[in-house]
């Protein structure tokens, strides 16, 4: 698969962004890809060594549509968490106010 396919956005929410001093980055992905796409997807992207990676499965949020409220399914996704090396950072999630937690 190739990179603009795999990862397709960073997920920043306050949970995801409380994990970057760890060393954890959170991402879309292709629910196709593989642990090990997703993780070479990563070291080609932002130069940087994956330790491990975690994915799982999300399930499409339902909702009533139309004048008869039928209820529908929204598409399934997968969203990888990435383990970097020791000292090592993505720079796409680094914010203004870091460290002052």
């Amino acid at each position: 698969m190739k990179l603009a396919v795999i990862l397709k956005r960073a997920i920043l929410t306050e949970r995801s962004v409380r994990a970057t001093p760890a060393g954890v980055y959170t991402f879309e992905v292709d629910p196709a890809a593989t642990k090990g796409e997703i993780g070479a997807a990563v070291e080609r992207l932002f130069k940087v060594k994956v330790v491990r990676v975690r994915t799982a499965m999300l399930e499409g949020k339902t909702k009533r549509v139309g004048r008869l409220k039928r209820e529908i399914t929204g598409s399934r996704r997968k969203k990888a968490s990435v383990r970097l090396a020791p000292g090592q950072t993505i720079a796409l999630f680094q914010t203004e106010g870091e460290g002052k937690v």
